[in-house]
């Protein structure tokens, strides 16, 4: 197990400015808020803004981290190309990003021992200490899944194994949005950590089925990312109807979510809880789940959610919530 981690740790893509430019100042003052009040984790990837996410993320903590205390999770399996024909100023692959690169999914030994070498580079780092195989799994790649499975296995995962025996990384695990490739990966592959992310929220409870049951048996730690999916559970939106216009799934949500979210909110309203703070609560109750991962664009958002944990949540809302049929009867709360 991981240790030191803690309860809430730092999603770096925002950044890597997903969805909307922001500043280097602005990230910084973002990343700085957050060490500030004691987050150690912070989890990021090549592909969050074509390195833009790692090279802020390793400006800031070498002058916050001069001793190397942070938990540093990166990801392999997306390679970037040189791309300078790209045009800066509009958004590629949701990021809106001033690097010339694009990233292409390449799950190869060697892609990968280039990818944890670049890694270190721009975090400016001499180790990572876990290690995620980004989107595996059948959501991200449809019908070439299994040609993806066994290149990575085959491949990817076994450069994965040798960081981990060389001691260059403490944990290797998955970074995906999908809970089936999870199950196959446990399946098939010695991985120390799982992150999931929106798959276990207030919106979606699948992995009480068989996922967290495996976890338990297998020994795996597992991390929650996307507690807000997206965004559409970050803030008391839906009584003023902007539940229609926050992301969900990266997206625009269905009627039928933003109808969910609203349900919730009401509920959370009555309890004079807001929403986020229920969201991020919620998959922290489970107990395989040592930590939870937002995503943070800036310090008031890291100063919303330092302020949601440190407010608990009384029981009648889940109890509330469950006998509105809103979230499932198994979910530990």
């Amino acid at each position: 197990m991981i240790s030191g981690i803690g309860p809430l740790g730092f999603g770096a893509a925002a950044i890597g400015n997903l969805f909307r430019a922001i500043s280097d100042d602005e990230a910084q003052a973002t990343i700085a808020a957050a060490w500030t009040a004691g987050l150690r984790y912070f989890d990021t990837a090549p592909h969050y803004g074509f390195g833009l996410s790692e090279k802020r993320l390793g400006e800031a903590l070498a002058l916050l981290d001069p001793r190397g205390e942070a938990i540093i999770s990166t990801k392999v399996g997306r390679r970037l190309d040189p791309f300078p024909e790209a045009d800066l100023h509009a958004v590629r692959q949701g990021f809106l990003s001033p690097e010339p690169f694009e990233s292409r999914f390449d799950y190869s030994h060697d892609a990968v021992m280039r990818s944890h070498e670049q890694s270190l580079k721009r975090l400016k780092r001499e180790r990572i200490d876990i290690l995620y195989a980004h989107d595996i799994g059948r959501l991200a790649h449809g019908a070439d899944h299994p040609a993806q499975m066994r290149a990575f296995l085959d491949g990817g995962f076994r450069a994965m194994r040798r960081l981990r025996d060389e001691g260059a990384v403490r944990a290797i695990g998955i970074g995906v949005n999908e809970v089936a490739v999870c199950e196959e990966m446990l399946t098939h592959a010695d991985i120390d950590i799982l992150l999931l992310a929106g798959r276990y929220t207030l919106l979606q409870q699948e992995p009480l089925d068989r996922l967290f049951p495996l976890c338990v048996e297998r020994g795996v730690q597992v991390v929650i990312g996307g507690p807000y999916n997206s965004g559409i559970l970050a803030r008391s939106a839906g009584r003023d109807g902007e539940a229609g216009q926050a992301h969900y799934e990266y997206g625009a949500p269905p009627p039928a979510i933003v109808d969910r979210v609203q349900r919730l909110d009401a509920l959370c309203a009555s309890h004079g809880v807001p929403l986020g703070r229920a969201a991020l609560h919620f998959p922290l109750r489970h107990p395989v789940v040592g930590t939870v991962v937002a995503g943070f664009a800036g310090k008031d958002e890291v100063d919303a959610a330092i302020a949601h944990l440190a407010e608990p949540v009384p029981g009648s809302l889940w109890a509330a919530m469950r006998d509105a049929g809103l979230i499932d009867p198994r979910a530990p709360v």
